[in-house]
């Protein structure tokens, strides 16, 4: 933890740059403050939580990450651009190019260690929003709020219920990559100490139960401000563990998983018609799909991270960065046959350019190999597009409905009960939507697992859920699934199932006595 601010108040001033975070949220500081001064009203209370949520898009306090938040090498790389790196570039998703200039080589062929840079941008990036939730809620106790009166303290007790949702998020991405990792709480010191070793299946146990106790607290579906939580994404959030039980815990919990994926399609949201609005600029009004984002905005959440990273990293070759509202591509990720090989022709979720493009990728560092795919956009809705030097507007969609939909499905084939024709449908108004007509249509014959999990492939692509899925269906490691260049081979060779996690950091194993390493490391 050494690498992590003791106090977050003294950089109030990221809150400037999150004006995208709601209208509400909206504070700008203009003097140095302290935790005795900020906590004084609500809207200090307010201010504070718009920095919990910029947690996860930004790095720092100053334009394109400058002034992190954290020190050493990797403080600029933000939450969502090291997420998407370590939950997407070394599935069948991603090919990238830039693999020696960002160290990124050994994520890809699946090698790396405990010592690995992303591997431990990561770690600490977790640590730093759960640090700043934890001191939130510290501030958010009975005692602490004596002092407001009855609706300022509902209030600030919502707010300290998004704040522990934020919070069960980040522990649910450490939960999931890296297993058994130190836990703190509000009611951990502030001083130095040795947090505790929390287990995989302990740790789940203490998200369910968060979960569970805000989900009454937080706002209903739908009725929090756009870019904040309500009780849908708690549910949501639930069903993900819920599904990826067995892996966590050692015991199938589907019958959970349904049973809030099924709060979630009750709750009035629906499918945009259109896929490609779901990510481009304007996405913000895509409330009826989108049930909590990250938001991004070209004047105040300037980035090269989060989506930033992932508009301008898939341009490549003789692709027009205008086309998708830049000004220039990075050459840096493309796409691998076996994820081509996913999709029929009429299936337009599958927009691949192919144009200069080899299918095969011979060397990982020829960005002319491997087929180009973009997903996001920073291109409004009329076509038009507003940018600085690259940076966008386009909000990344880290719960939407369709990923609920396909959930429920894959629950129902787990045995966790439901029902088969409502799977069917939901699975069907997704590939409707995929392919323009009823041509994608599937009947029950065609619901399988393999079906899902190549579906959630072909929907979820770049989402930052292509790694969990491989783990939760035995391709991720092992051999019963190669891709080209899994394992640093070109073909693919099998891997070892130490892989399925991370390693701990060596710097905190160094220096934290209550860890153990993950097996193998």
């Amino acid at each position: 933890m050494k690498n992590i601010k003791r106090y977050c108040f003294g950089l109030l001033g990221i809150i400037a740059l999150l004006q995208s975070c709601t209208k509400d949220l909206n504070q700008y500081p203009t003097v140095e403050t302290t935790s005795e001064s900020v906590y004084t009203s609500v809207d200090g209370y307010r201010a504070v939580l718009a920095k919990l949520y910029a947690s996860f898009a930004v790095a720092g306090n100053g334009r394109g990450d400058a002034d992190p938040d954290m020190a050493g090498s990797t403080a600029s790389w933000g939450y969502l651009r090291v997420y998407f790196n370590l939950q997407e570039v070394p599935t069948d998703e991603v090919i990238y190019t830039w693999a020696g200039g960002d160290n990124m080589t050994d994520i890809q062929y699946m090698t790396w260690g405990a010592s690995d840079t992303w591997v431990n941008a990561m770690y600490y990036r977790i640590y730093y929003t759960v640090a700043i939730c934890n001191e939130f809620l510290r501030n958010a106790t009975t005692e602490k709020l004596a002092t407001f009166n009855s609706a300022e303290q509902t209030q600030i007790l919502e707010f300290a219920a998004e704040a522990r949702f934020l919070r069960a998020l980040a522990y649910s991405h450490a939960m999931d990559l890296y297993g058994n990792v130190p836990f703190v709480t509000e009611k951990d010191p502030v001083a130095a100490f040795f947090p505790p070793r929390m287990t995989r299946a302990d740790l789940f146990a203490f998200i369910e139960k968060e979960l569970t106790e805000i989900e009454t607290i937080l706002p209903e579906a739908r009725q929090n401000e756009y870019g904040r939580v309500s009780r849908a994404a708690a549910w949501s959030l639930l069903a993900k563990n819920y599904l990826n039980a067995q892996v966590y815990t050692g015991t199938a919990r589907n019958a959970e998983c349904l049973n809030y994926a099924k709060k979630v399609i009750d709750a009035g949201y629906s499918l945009n018609a259109n896929y490609k609005q779901v990510f481009n600029a304007d996405n913000d009004k895509r409330t009826n799909e989108i049930i909590f984002p990250i938001e991004a905005d070209v004047a105040h959440t300037t980035t090269w991270g989060a989506t930033t990273y992932l508009v301008n990293g898939p341009i490549v070759g003789s692709m027009k960065s205008s086309d998708y509202g830049v000004l220039s591509g990075w050459n840096s990720f493309r796409t691998l046959r076996e994820f081509v090989a996913l999709f029929q022709a009429e299936d337009k979720r599958g927009d691949f350019w192919k144009n200069g493009q080899s299918l095969d990728v011979e060397d990982p560092a020829a960005s002319s190999q491997g087929y180009g795919l973009v997903k996001f956009t920073n291109l409004k809705d009329d076509g038009t597009y507003t940018t600085d030097e690259g940076l966008v507007s386009t909000d990344f969609p880290m719960i939407r409905l369709a990923d609920v939909y396909l959930m429920y499905a894959e629950a129902v084939l787990r045995g966790g009960g439901g029902s088969v024709q409502e799977a069917i449908r939901l699975v069907n108004s997704i590939r409707q939507r995929g392919y323009g007509s009823s041509a994608g249509a599937i009947d029950q014959a065609q619901l399988t697992l393999d079906f899902i999990l190549a579906e959630r492939g072909r929907e979820l692509f770049w989402e930052c859920t292509r790694r969990t899925d491989l783990i939760r269906f035995g391709k991720f490691t092992g051999s019963n699934y190669l891709w080209q260049w899994k394992g640093g081979d070109m073909n693919g060779r099998s891997v070892d199932a130490k892989f399925n996690l991370y390693p701990i950091p060596t710097t905190d194993m160094s220096a934290n006595p209550n860890l153990i390493q993950n097996p193998g490391y």
